[in-house]
């Protein structure tokens, strides 16, 4: 007697039926995509988590990295700083999603940009302005294509269901033009630099990071020389003298403030094992004068 084992035939998922429009079915996800979230979101809601979960429904494939969920509520200065300072150092074909947002459910336009071998998905707002600042090559389309999105869309959570969606579905299918037109009126702002004026160069504050370290808009390019080769400046922050360029943290005296070239390129203002900003009671915006 021939007996025979049932065969059991599962249905495609109702995920694998939702495909947007454009999205070819021979396209696959690309292996290993990643995909970096930057928000102003914090970590005591669901906001961040939700995100996640909107990504990897439409790709179970993605790797998703924090880059961080901490700029300061509606600071597109602060996350422009902070994806640019971040974007580079990831493989190419990432997509890096900065929600931090203020028009939310406005009619400010969705973004997707891309920018030598990197995609950006951001509110038009400015908030890529050092990423338009630096790349030379950077397409920008207003995403118009609807059928990408969740729905209905919330008024307050573009996140959730215009960002999160368009980077997932880039991730998959990696059709750029299929999501909306080319653009050249994109916003952007011009970053703080310094301004010579009767002898002295004037800055600012841009932040203050964790350890309570003053980011400066000054670089090494603004430095006397006399800075780089012997350690000697003359800042004063607020109504602060800051007398000595060192190399590093560890380099200060306890309690001293020093001046030294942070890991993105601008010069800071820390005190060893100590938090500058509440040391010398100095916060964001602070104007910094060097003398040359």
């Amino acid at each position: 007697m021939r007996v025979f084992a049932s065969v059991k035939v599962r249905s495609a998922s109702p995920l694998q039926h939702r495909r947007p429009r454009g999205l070819r079915p021979r396209e696959y996800p690309l292996p290993n995509a990643i995909i970096t979230l930057t928000t102003d979101y914090g970590t005591n809601d669901h906001l961040v988590g939700t995100l996640k979960g909107v990504i990897l429904k439409i790709n179970p494939e993605a790797t998703i990295v924090d880059i961080t969920h901490n700029v300061a509520p509606f600071d597109l200065l602060d996350a422009a700083l902070a994806i640019g300072s971040a974007y580079s150092y990831f493989p190419p074909r990432t997509i890096h999603v900065v929600v931090v947002d203020p028009g939310v459910g406005t009619e400010r336009r969705p973004l997707l940009v891309t920018a030598e071998n990197q995609y950006f998905v951001a509110p038009d707002n400015g908030v890529l302005s050092m990423i338009y600042e630096r790349e030379d090559n950077v397409v920008a389309r207003n995403v118009t294509a609807a059928h990408y999105f969740l729905q209905p869309i919330s008024k307050t959570f573009h996140g959730r269901d215009i960002f999160a969606p368009i980077a997932a579905w880039l991730s998959k299918g990696w059709q750029t033009a299929s999501m909306g037109e080319e653009i050249t009126d994109h916003k952007k702002f011009a970053l703080p630099k310094p301004k010579a004026t009767d002898g002295v160069v004037k800055g600012i504050v841009m932040r203050v990071d964790t350890f309570g370290n003053l980011v400066t808009n000054f670089r090494v390019e603004d430095l006397p020389e006399s800075a780089l080769t012997n350690g000697e400046v003359k800042f004063q922050v607020g109504t602060q003298a800051v007398s000595r360029m060192v190399p590093t943290f560890a380099s200060g005296d306890a309690g001293e403030p020093v001046a030294y070239v942070g890991s993105a390129g601008y010069v800071e203002i820390a005190v060893n094992k100590g938090n500058a900003s509440r040391t010398l009671s100095i916060g964001r915006g602070t104007a910094v004068v060097l003398t040359k």
